[in-house]
């Protein structure tokens, strides 16, 4: 695999060590298939320096304009926010970031709820359990493959009872439509992927994204990289991942997360494992190991059967 620290149209990954409005100038236009990233929340962690609000939205903006402009026209773009938080109070990152890139003309096809049981305590407001993707596209024209993130049915023996479809399966053997709320626990202390970073991404979030917004050979961006978790999730999958990374340590960590991706040593948490019961109802399914040789998640089900979807299903 062939990886460099600045633009090359021959690499699979493309990790630049610095400022992301450093990058994203070399990208040419209409050039990546998805955007996904995590901007910094302006809370004053290791890698950001806390500002103003509105300074904040200032250098959001220049970074959103780079990003739409090296999307393709039939590309998405998902940008994962959670709350900016003052004196106690807080302010939803995606409702104030909105306006941006609906004034550039995207267009916000699902605003998604990411759910997770951990995080802080807090004494005087109920304790936040959720951050929100904003997925946004270019055109009507857009790519979305439901297939490859389908979750399981509820009820999938269930059939038609009546008329023309008799038995016959009622729902897709492939699973249902995952919705618009997803429950994937976040990166703490003895998540399987944890590293240094305090705001890392779990690849299966990254993951579904890669699957239903890109096919093979496209080109996934991350501008702020982190730890490098949206380009595992496109390389597993024969995706090419391009980001930048301010904070060295966390390119280092990235390059070696890679490496053991390389040598089928990188361990990550499955997207087919249940979320933890407390009373021990769910079924333990073992850590996935990552070879960037072969996809080892191509779709969650396999296909077979017949079945009638109904409309909007």
């Amino acid at each position: 695999m062939k990886i460099t620290s600045t633009f090359d149209l021959s690499a699979d990954f493309v990790l630049f060590e610095g400022d992301t409005l450093k990058l994203l100038p070399s990208i040419p236009s209409g050039f990546v298939k998805l955007v996904v990233t995590s901007p910094p929340y302006n809370l004053g962690k290791p890698y950001e320096t806390r500002m103003d609000l509105d300074a904040y939205l200032l250098e959001q903006t220049k970074v959103i304009e780079e990003c739409i402009r090296v999307t393709s026209d039939d590309g998405s773009v998902c940008w994962q926010v959670g709350n900016y938080v003052k004196n106690g109070e807080i302010v939803p990152l995606d409702i104030i970031l909105y306006p941006i890139f609906a004034s550039r003309g995207l267009k916000l096809r699902n605003r998604i709820v990411w759910h997770f049981g951990h995080g802080l305590h807090t004494s005087k407001r109920f304790s936040g359990r959720y951050e929100v993707i904003l997925w946004f596209t270019k055109t009507d024209d857009y790519l979305f493959n439901l297939d490859p993130v389908r979750v399981p049915q509820k009820y999938p023996g269930k059939k038609h009872f009546k008329g023309p479809r008799k038995g016959e399966l009622s729902g897709n053997p492939l699973g249902k439509n995952p919705s618009d709320v997803w429950v994937i626990p976040n990166v703490k202390a003895n998540h399987i992927e944890k590293t240094v970073h305090p705001c890392q991404f779990p690849i299966e979030l990254i993951e579904r994204l890669v699957l239903s917004l890109t096919n093979e050979n496209d080109w996934v961006l991350d501008p702020f990289m982190g730890v490098g978790s949206a380009a595992i999730a496109a390389l597993m999958h024969h995706r090419k991942a391009i980001g930048a990374e301010i904070m060295p340590e966390y390119v280092a960590i990235a390059k070696d997360r890679i490496h053991q991706a390389e040598t089928g040593r990188l361990k990550m948490r499955p997207m087919d494992r249940p979320v933890y019961e407390p009373d021990g109802s769910s079924t333990y399914v073992p850590p996935r190991v990552i070879s960037l040789d072969q996809s080892i998640q191509g779709i969650l089900l396999e296909n077979d059967g017949q079945y009638h979807v109904e409309e909007g299903e």
